[in-house]
């Protein structure tokens, strides 16, 4: 494969994914600079990787599998210990148009927040993947790297968990 091919194929991944890609780190790592240069690390990876990529899969699922492996193997590393949580996920949800819209969109997406961030990370991920980034149940799989049962009983009992915390009121005690 030519240089300026991949470099057009990599130019368009970052353009139609990068957004998307930045809002799946900071579901892991809860900081927006990291977040960013762990999806620099994985458009790095992608472009190295280019000439082998198969296309068994859509390069949308190849690059979230890429980019939650980079997330991962981050949290295990020494340096993310010695992070803590200084901003919200909220400002990556969508807002409305009017200053109700917004305001009632600003304390959902602060609970959703709160609400995710309660959450182990296999439970996270998942319900992140699902309901806020719309993949199907093979496609999460396949960017999981585990079975479709898994992603299932992950997808119930995240359900499952989130409901509990919402109900005891977990969300107020911060």
């Amino acid at each position: 494969m030519e240089k300026e091919e991949r470099n057009r194929q990599l130019q368009l991944a970052m353009d139609l994914y990068g957004k998307y890609l930045v809002r799946l780190a900071y579901t892991y790592v809860k900081d927006e600079s990291k977040a960013e240069d762990l999806v620099q690390e994985a458009f790095i990876q992608y472009y190295i990787n280019l000439e082998d990529f198969e296309a068994k899969s859509n390069v949308k699922t190849y690059l979230y599998r890429i980019t939650v492996n980079i997330c991962r193997n981050y949290l295990k590393s020494w340096s993310y210990r010695k992070l803590e949580w200084t901003e919200t996920i909220s400002k990556w949800l969508p807002a409305g148009d009017g200053p109700e819209e917004r305001a009632i969109m600003k304390e959902t997406s602060s609970e959703v927040s709160a609400l995710l961030s309660k959450l182990t990370p296999k439970y996270r991920e998942v319900l992140w993947l699902y309901y806020l980034e719309g993949f199907s149940i093979q496609e999460i799989g396949r960017i999981l790297e585990c079975s479709e049962n898994t992603v299932k009983t992950r997808l119930a009992r995240g359900r499952r968990l989130a409901k509990t915390t919402f109900e005891e009121g977990v969300l107020d005690e911060n």
